[in-house]
C-alpha cells in the first residue's frame, strides 16, 4: 500500500477542460466549508506540473481531456504517484467506456456530470462525499488484470457450490475485474451487485466481456442461470435470484433502495441465502458504508461459504469490515487470492467443507 501523510482537510486538485465546469466544481466542493480546492488544470499536463506543487490528497478527473487523455495521465500517476482519484464523467457513450477504463486503472470511484439543472444538488452533494471518503482510501500498487483468465483450473464436482455472489463499491471495478479474469470459464453462474451511477453498469459488462471472452452481460428478468454465466445488476435495479438448484433464476426488481443503494448488495445476498443457502459462496469486496454485511451474514446463517476482502488488500475497508464485525466472514483474504479461494470452495464436495 501506499504510504500517504493525509491533511485535516481534503485538498482537491480538479483536472477539467473547461473553465465553467472547474469553476462550479470548486464552488461545490468548497460549499460545505471543509473541502480546500488548492489548484484546478485545464488538461493532464498542466496537473503533472501541479502535483508535486501542490500535493493534493484528492484528483478530481474529466477523462476526456485534450492533448495526453485522461487514461493515460492516470496510468501514468498511479505507477509514479499513486493518489485517489475521482472521475467526474460525462453520460456520453465515450464518456462511460472511459470512465469504465479508467476505473480498471485504478481510479476510485465515478461522479456523473449532471444532465439537468435539477441534478446539481444530488450530484454536488454526492462528489463532496466521496471526496471526504477518498482522501483515507487506501491505495495497492496497481497491477493491470489479467486480459485472459489464468491457469486455475477446477476438479469438477457435483457436490460444490453452485452459485457466486459477488458485492463492492468503492475500488470494486479493478477488483472484480481482477478476480473474474483469474477464474477459469467454466465455473458456476456468478452474480454481482457493484455499486455505479446509472448508466455505467452496461459498459462494464460490455468491456468485461470484450476483454475476457465470456458470457458477460447485465441480467435480465426471467433468465436462467447456467455455469459460465456472469450477470451484473442493471443500472438503478435489484438483483435478486429465485428458484432452487440447479436451476436458478434472475428476478430484477424497482424497489426502494437498500442500505443506501439501488442496486443493493443486501438484496443480492439476501436472496441468494433464501434460494440457494449451502449452495452458494459469497464474497463482500473493498467499499464504503455497509452494504451487503447484513445480506452476507444471512447467506452465512444459510450454509454458504463466506469470503471478505481483506483489510490491507481493501482501498476501502468498510462493507468487509461491516461483515466482519456482524461474524458474517468465514475468512479473509489478500485480493490476489480471492479467485483461487473461490476455484477450491466451488469444487470441493460440501461434505468436505462442512468437516473442517
Amino acid at each position: 500500500m501506499s504510504a500517504r501523510s493525509i491533511s485535516p482537510r481534503p485538498r482537491v486538485l480538479i483536472v477539467d477542460d473547461s473553465a465553467l465546469m472547474r469553476a462550479l466544481l470548486k464552488r461545490m466542493l468548497a460549499a460545505d466549508g471543509d473541502i480546500d480546492v488548492v489548484g484546478a488544470a485545464c488538461d493532464a499536463e498542466e496537473a503533472r506540473a501541479l502535483i508535486p506543487k501542490l500535493s493534493p490528497d484528492v484528483i478530481t478527473l474529466d477523462v476526456e481531456l485534450p492533448g495526453m487523455n485522461g487514461i493515460t495521465f492516470l496510468e501514468r500517476l498511479m505507477r509514479s504517484r499513486p493518489m485517489p482519484v475521482i472521475i467526474v464523467s460525462s453520460h456520453t457513450v465515450s464518456g462511460a467506456s472511459a470512465t469504465i477504463q479508467a476505473l480498471q486503472a485504478g481510479a476510485l470511484d465515478v461522479v456523473a456530470k449532471p444532465a439537468r439543472r435539477s441534478d446539481m444538488e444530488g450530484f454536488a452533494s454526492a462528489l463532496r462525499d466521496k471526496v471526504r471518503g477518498a482522501r483515507h482510501a487506501r491505495l495497492p500498487g496497481f497491477r493491470p488484470a489479467p486480459s485472459t483468465p489464468s491457469a486455475i483450473r477446477p476438479t469438477a464436482s457435483a457436490h460444490g457450490r453452485r452459485l457466486i455472489a459477488i458485492g463492492a463499491s468503492t475500488g470494486g471495478v479493478g477488483a472484480i475485474s481482477s478476480v473474474l479474469a483469474q477464474l477459469p470459464a467454466d465455473m458456476p453462474p456468478i452474480v454481482i451487485t457493484q455499486h455505479m451511477p446509472p448508466g455505467y453498469l452496461e459498459r462494464l459488462a460490455h468491456r468485461l466481456a470484450h476483454q475476457l471472452s465470456r458470457d458477460v452481460a447485465p441480467a435480465e428478468e426471467g433468465e436462467v442461470l447456467a455455469p459460465g454465466m456472469i450477470r451484473l445488476a442493471p443500472s438503478d435495479r435489484h438483483l435478486t435470484v429465485s428458484g432452487r438448484a440447479p436451476h436458478y433464476r434472475v428476478r430484477l426488481s424497482d424497489g426502494p433502495p437498500v442500505s443506501g443503494h439501488r442496486p443493493s448488495v443486501d438484496v443480492l445476498f439476501n436472496s441468494v441465502a433464501q434460494s440457494a443457502g449451502s449452495d452458494a459462496l459469497g464474497v463482500l469486496m473493498t467499499g464504503m458504508g455497509r452494504d451487503g454485511a447484513a445480506g452476507l451474514k444471512a447467506m452465512r446463517d444459510a450454509g454458504a461459504y463466506c469470503i471478505g476482502q481483506s483489510r490491507d488488500s481493501c482501498v476501502v475497508y468498510g462493507m468487509p469490515r461491516a461483515a466482519a464485525e456482524l461474524g458474517a466472514v468465514d475468512e479473509e483474504i489478500d485480493l490476489d487470492e480471492i479467485a483461487q479461494k473461490i476455484v477450491s470452495v466451488v469444487t470441493l464436495p460440501l461434505i468436505s467443507q462442512a468437516a473442517k
